[in-house]
């Protein structure tokens, strides 16, 4: 499976890596209603009709090559190769065949990545069994369990599996009914029957020959929950053809997989297109190895990530923005993570939120010091619903916020909404639409069947639309002030964070009908401890808040940003700091991270009075007009 003639990225002083890509192009229609209609002037290339076939045929191409790799108890990596876990997709699906799954009663993953979970899926998939992955989070972190249960209602789960029975105990015994069957990796579920892992093999037989036979381009290959950033999480129908061409897609803009299979260190919740889709997908697609990291972007598990990619290095390295800050630490200070990290990576990729923009240089710094050369540091777009792969950006650029261009095969519609360009998309990637829920599914099509992003796009240049799109907003999140005047919430918020690194996590933008802008911030509390030198370490969030020397360093970032506004849709006049962070239970936080705007302006609709009261708290910190 070949793709279109690739082009290769030219060096500059410091020279760029050498990396095999795609072709920097589009074709623009400009229609007479206002739409512009982008494709790529790349064809895409055949699929297979499942993504099992590209399993079988690396079992056979490279049958002793890791496929999966995660540390054991003693430290070290167990393996399972491409011929094993082939062999075991056959006997699990085997087994799978024998209980009633279908698409009416599929298989529901509770806990995260491992080797268990990958050997299941790929069971599920040999056997044309759909299986949700679903976010650990909402077992494990979440007080009420009421999103693990409405997604229980809403797909009806005919078998259930967690890694640890006990640790999922809470979930499985107010959760899963009696009637549906508990698998488990170890430690059985206190007070429920369950089945161990291993025990889950049959022996092969002409059945589960002919199940494999008849999975084709729509069977569903995954049930998929949204993020829930803009509402409550939606179960996307996964299908094989959607991943299977995606995967195309992607390889067609990659090129370089075609040559090297990946490896890949990957911590991405699988229970998320990206890293269920996007990188177990391109591992198993290209006959490359995953090495699970169990690590996570956050104060006690990066060092698990900081150990791994000291041992391991990656040919291609994925992480969200949060990941990359939480590593630049250690790239800077550690000498062999450096040299391991950048030793072979043919590309750095981020996605899931905006990347600050020192971040993006740092990065690439420390690349050059690390091997002479830059790394080219890349992203894309998509979602859920495009199996992720969408756009790509295939060339190096100063700035971190573009997106790139469509990739073959997919349109790309930009609908002018408000003064700006909505972004839609239609192809073989995307979802036929949300499981059980037609009400959801009539809202997300237009009338030529293209999905809508609910996301917005300008051109980096007007004049040469090759140079790619940056990401401008999203629909459902923008406002207007009292005097009629549109706020973009996306790039109003990138910029609020990048403006105030290190000292902000996030932040949400108030003043919908309002004269002025606001800003709820959820503030690092570490970074604005190091304000006040004389603060113990473990000082309340809310008396560091409260300091006079974070407030005072606070409003002089804003009166900064101040300066550089264009007017009062541009400039944050005022701003609140919250101790008490953002609530997964109260959909204020998604399982990945991301803000829901909405949730956090309507769960704490009393800040936002006092922000905009006449005689406001202390709390409130405010600029001169």
């Amino acid at each position: 499976m070949n793709a279109e003639p690739a082009r290769t990225v030219p060096t500059t002083l410091p020279p760029l890596r050498q990396v095999t890509l795609g072709p920097q192009d589009v074709m623009i229609e400009s229609r007479t209603d206002g739409c512009l209609l982008l494709r790529s002037p790349q064809a895409l290339g055949p699929y297979p009709d499942k993504i099992t076939e590209r399993l079988v045929h690396w079992a056979k191409v490279a049958p002793d090559r890791v496929l999966f790799a995660q540390r054991d108890i003693a430290g070290g990596w167990r393996t399972v190769t491409y011929a094993q876990a082939l062999r075991q997709a056959r006997e699990i699906g085997e087994a799978l065949l024998t209980r009633n799954l279908s698409t009416e009663r599929p298989i529901a993953i509770l806990s995260g990545n491992d080797i268990e979970h990958a050997l299941l899926g790929l069971g599920a998939l040999y056997a044309g069994i759909p299986y949700a992955p679903i976010s650990p989070a909402y077992s494990l972190v979440s007080n009420d369990l009421a999103r693990l249960r409405s997604i229980f209602d809403l797909i009806t789960p005919g078998l259930v599996f967690a890694a640890d029975g006990a640790a999922f105990a809470r979930a499985i015994q107010s959760v899963v009914p009696d009637d549906v069957d508990v698998v488990v990796g170890r430690n059985p579920t206190p007070g429920r029957p369950t089945i161990s892992f291993d025990a889950l093999h049959g022996t092969p037989t002409g059945r589960i020959d002919a199940a494999h036979d008849a999975v084709g381009p729509e069977t569903i290959a995954k049930f998929l929950f949204t993020s829930g950033s803009t509402g409550v999480p939606k179960c996307v129908i996964n299908t094989q053809r959607m991943w299977c061409a995606n995967q195309v897609m992607l390889r067609q803009a990659l090129a370089f997989f075609i040559d090297e299979p990946p490896v890949l260190v990957g911590w991405a919740p699988w229970h998320h297109t990206a890293g269920g889709n996007h990188d177990v997908g391109l591992v198993i697609f290209n006959g490359g190895t995953f090495y699970i990291d169990e690590g996570k972007p956050i104060p006690g598990a990066i060092e698990e990530t900081v150990r791994n990619l000291s041992e391991i290095a990656p040919t291609w390295y994925f992480t969200v923005p949060k990941g990359f800050e939480a590593l630049l630490p250690y790239l800077r200070s550690d000498t062999r993570l450096r040299e391991t990290f950048f030793s072979r990576v043919k590309m750095l990729w981020f996605a899931g939120a905006a990347l600050a923009q020192h971040v993006f240089e740092d990065v690439q710094a420390l690349a050059v010091q690390a091997c002479g050369e830059r790394i080219l540091f890349s992203t894309g777009f998509g979602s859920t619903e495009t199996a992720p792969f969408a756009l790509a950006r295939t060339w190096p650029t100063a700035d971190a916020t573009n997106m790139g261009l469509p990739g073959a095969g997919m349109e790309l519609k930009l609908v002018p909404n408000e003064g700006k360009l909505e972004a839609r998309v239609r192809g073989p990637n995307i979802t036929p639409g949300y499981w059980r829920q037609p009400q959801h599914t009539a809202q997300a099509f237009d009338d030529e069947g293209f999905y809508k992003l609910g996301d917005c796009f300008k051109f980096a240049d007007p004049a040469d639309p090759k140079q790619g799109l940056l990401f401008d907003g999203r629909i459902a999140e923008n406002f207007k002030l009292a005097t009629g005047t549109w706020v973009h919430v996306g790039p109003m918020r990138a910029q609020f964070i990048d403006a105030c690194a290190p000292y902000v996590r996030d932040v949400v933008i108030a003043g919908e009908s309002r004269d002025d802008v606001a800003a709820l911030v959820f503030p690092n509390i570490d970074a604005c401890r190091a304000l006040c030198t004389d603060l113990a370490p473990d000082t309340a969030p809310d008396i560091v808040l409260d300091d006079g020397r974070v407030r005072a360093h606070f409003t002089t970032l804003l009166e900064t940003m101040a300066r550089g506004s264009t007017g009062s849709s541009t400039k944050i006049c005022r701003a609140l700091l919250m101790a008490e962070p953002p609530s997964l239970d109260k959909a204020e936080m998604t399982d990945k991270g991301s803000i829901n705007q909405r949730a956090v302006l309507k769960n704490r609709a009393a800040l936002v009075e006092d922000v905009y009261a006449e005689a406001p708290s202390p709390r409130v910190i405010r600029i001169r007009e």
